[in-house]
């Protein structure tokens, strides 16, 4: 079996996106990732289409969340819809076939406990009803992030490890949050005990700027940028890039990034 490894593409036609990318995975937005509508599946035929047209395809589809998706926040107005908006996704994921969904870590406010930030992702995953699985993102920026540093993703994973949930890595933000590339698989995997799928970027900002903007590989500012190879590489896990640039752009990321994994 092939290394997976693809890109994130638009919703209507993921099938004839990452055809156009040489993808054998791809990751997709249900709906407007900056909305609190329910979740929706744009590809003609709905999400029972989409499984099949993927299945017959051999392309492992992905779901990212909304962005505005954060569990952990002791606002009631945004915590409690964020885990109706997060369960309703993880269910329609499921009937469209994917492999994961990817969630943000989310943070408090600068004034709250931040225990109370992991408390609440507990009280989250012990409600939800993980229908497909579900990978939390490391990010990028955030004194008061919940997945941003080691020591914090290590007191998430207190809370949350015995549910099953996942972990998703990306580079950029890894990078740009201030994990070592070098030695971000096995920190993480040390806290964590998995890492389920990386998102490959290459990182705009520099080393621990708390930016989070991607770049196309060797153009941002992870030198050398085999070093992103090489996490996918330790990790064993699919590959998704979100790199700027369309369909032209994603295939050389793509290619360039099989050319050092495979």
């Amino acid at each position: 079996m092939a290394m997976r490894i693809g890109s994130h593409v638009g919703n209507e036609d993921p099938i004839a996106e990452a055809a156009a990318r040489e993808a054998n995975a791809v990751q997709i937005f249900l709906g407007d990732p900056q909305s609190w509508k329910a979740p929706t599946v744009a590809y003609p035929g709905g999400a029972a289409a989409l499984r099949a047209a993927a299945e017959q395809a051999d392309l492992a589809v992905y779901v990212h969340a909304a962005y505005i998706i954060n569990v952990a926040h002791t606002n009631n107005r945004i915590r409690i819809p964020s885990r109706k908006l997060l369960q309703q996704t993880v269910a329609l994921a499921a009937q469209a076939g994917a492999r994961g969904v990817v969630v943000h870590g989310g943070h408090i406010s600068a004034a709250d406990d931040p225990d109370a930030g992991f408390d609440n992702w507990r009280k989250a995953v012990d409600q939800l009803e993980q229908h497909c699985p579900v990978f939390i993102e490391n990010t990028a920026g955030g004194d008061h992030a919940m997945a941003r540093r080691l020591e914090s993703i290590a007191k998430l994973w207190d809370a949350v490890g015995h549910s099953g949930i996942g972990l998703c890595l990306d580079t950029c933000h890894a990078f740009a949050g201030g994990i070592p590339l070098e030695s971000a698989v096995a920190d993480l995997k040390a806290v964590t005990g998995r890492i389920d799928l990386v998102h490959a970027n290459d990182s705009q900002g520099g080393f621990d700027s708390g930016i989070d903007r991607h770049a196309n590989f060797g153009a941002g500012e992870i030198a050398p940028a085999e070093a992103i190879a090489q996490v996918i590489a330790e990790a064993g896990a699919p590959a998704i890039c979100e790199t700027p640039g369309g369909a032209e752009a994603q295939a050389a990321d793509i290619k360039w990034l099989r050319e050092r994994v495979a």
